[in-house]
């Protein structure tokens, strides 16, 4: 499956895309977390758990409003967006 990274994120990892393992959405993002340690606290709080301001978007859908949320499992034809905090004014 394919991860795509924007913004800050995109710095951290060196990279706009990169290929991983299918499995949760939380299991990809905590793999996510240990191949570019950078991440983990942009990605996560000190519980593990997903910031509120991150948005991870599995084919085109804001991950946390799926069915099975961040449990949803992915395959291999899977695209996750993962999208840091963004400001403006």
């Amino acid at each position: 499956m394919i991860v795509n990274f924007y913004a800050t994120l995109r710095e951290i990892a060196g990279q706009k895309r990169t290929e991983f393992e299918p499995g949760t959405v939380a299991e990809v993002i905590d793999t996510i977390a240990e191949r570019f340690p950078g991440m983990r606290a942009e990605l996560l709080n000190d519980r593990g758990e997903l910031w509120p301001h991150v948005h991870v978007f599995v084919n085109g859908r804001d991950a946390p409003y799926l069915e099975q949320a961040l449990e949803t499992k992915l395959a291999d034809g899977d695209v996750l967006d993962v999208f840091p905090a963004v400001a403006g004014g």
